[in-house]
């Protein structure tokens, strides 16, 4: 069996991303995002608690936000779904803030969550999840 040469529409292509010089390209980068932005909520839930701006049952929530952080990174569903679900709550709430009390933060927190919900409902999204 002859091989054929290679062509625009036959040429192989890498799997794998890789940049200019050959290094790999993450896959994901809006994923680091979100895990960044779930340490974050678990920073501001902690230092509220302790400094009593929040009721101390909400710091049952920070160890979850950094669970789901470190998970999303890995790229597991159960994260993925953690996450999923703090996103649209907090959403939720924000845009609940917003419209009903009038307070511009909400919005801007809850346009954020939905930018964050949209992404990790993405098709291409979930199929990378393990």
């Amino acid at each position: 069996m002859t091989e054929e040469p290679e062509t625009e529409l036959t040429a192989k292509v890498p799997l794998e991303p890789t940049a200019a010089d050959g290094a790999k390209v993450l896959p994901l980068p809006g994923m680091i995002a979100i895990a960044l932005y779930m340490l974050v909520l678990a920073a501001v839930v902690s230092f509220g608690v302790v400094g009593k701006h929040y009721p101390s049952f909400l710091l049952v929530l920070a160890p979850l936000f950094v669970t789901a952080s470190f998970g999303l990174l890995r790229l597991f569903r159960w994260a993925w779904a953690l996450t999923l679900s703090a996103v649209f709550l907090l959403m939720t709430y924000n845009l609940w803030i917003f419209f009903e009390r009038q307070q511009a933060p909400g919005a801007v927190q809850g346009v954020l969550n939905l930018v964050f919900f949209l992404y990790l409902v993405r098709a291409d999204v979930r199929s990378k999840l393990r």
